[in-house]
């Protein structure tokens, strides 16, 4: 375990949180400057097409998001060379429980966790969003019974469904081989298990995504959007797949991304557009208020 001070954010490396087969799983944690009691977190899922990848992959999003307040855990998954699926759901599961067992010296709520995912990671965050507490889909990578609740989902260039592909990412032969049954792909996507209890969504995504195509997320957004869950999409206008290894894009997208968890999280700005239509209110009767009374003058005037 080693820990660093960059922007005051505490780093936990290697740290134990259950097995995946006969071996260890490990997280590195992300601590805010600032102790704060049952603050929430966000469990950080990397991507890499399911066969690379590693949970330093997304260091950046750990110490960004906890300069904002929010405790981060990036996890590791078994990767398809090591494990079948669903091994890798199995293992981001793991990481979820032990947050939640161990809320108390993380100083987190359990009820407030969301799961963050790029590319296969945001597929992974997609399926735990909607697999919460499923037995089907919880493995037995250790502490039994602490639940798999998410409370948010943020998703960039994730795939909603698996689809076969020949010169690209393959998802149905990456993750079930080559001749699975309708069934078994209905049952690894994430578009199958949205309903109106699905938590609230962030969908971020490249509209020139040649490895994830962009009518990904689209099918997800429609999806939630019509089960009445509250979901956000923002497209950017000639991005590539992983468009946030440019350090503007990525700022962009990871501002958007927590501002989502502000407001759905958090709680620390509203998530609807009560307050503005409040205000647009006592504008609208400021205003009113000001004409009658230059009227009242002019016809005293008179």
């Amino acid at each position: 375990m080693s820990e660093s001070s960059e922007g005051m954010v505490t780093i936990e490396e290697a740290v134990p949180v259950g097995h995946g087969g006969d071996r260890e799983l490990l997280v590195d944690v992300y601590r805010p400057p600032a102790h704060i009691e049952t603050r929430p977190a966000v469990l950080l899922i990397h991507g890499g097409g399911f066969q690379m990848g590693d949970r330093e992959q997304l260091k950046w999003y750990g110490l960004m998001l906890g300069r904002r307040g929010y405790l981060c855990v990036t996890c590791e998954y078994r990767l398809v060379q090591e494990a079948a699926w669903p091994a890798q759901i199995h293992d981001v599961k793991t990481a979820l429980r032990w947050m939640r067992a161990n809320a108390e010296g993380l100083d987190i709520d359990r009820e407030r966790i969301a799961v963050w995912g790029h590319s296969a990671g945001g597929h992974l965050a997609l399926f735990a969003g909607g697999t919460q507490n499923d037995p089907s889909w919880e493995g037995e990578g250790g502490n039994p019974g602490a639940g798999t609740g998410v409370a948010t989902v943020v998703s960039y260039y994730g795939p909603a469904t698996l689809w076969r592909s020949e010169d690209g990412f393959s998802p149905i032969d990456i993750l079930l081989g080559e001749h699975p049954s309708a069934e078994q792909i209905d049952a690894a996507s994430p578009l199958t298990y949205v309903g109106g209890s699905y938590p609230p969504t962030a969908l971020i995504h490249g509209s020139d995504d040649a490895t994830v195509p962009v009518a990904q997320s689209t099918l997800m957004y429609e999806a939630l959007s019509e089960a009445g869950v509250p979901v956000e999409l923002l497209i950017l206008a000639g991005q590539p797949h992983s468009f946030d290894l440019s350090r503007t894009m990525g700022r962009h997208g990871m501002n958007s991304g927590a501002l989502f968890l502000d407001r759905y999280l958090a709680g620390t700005v509203p998530a609807d557009g009560t307050e503005v239509l409040r205000r647009m209110r006592e504008i609208g009767e400021a205003d009113r208020a000001k004409r009658a009374a230059a009227e009242a003058g002019m016809q005293d005037r008179t």
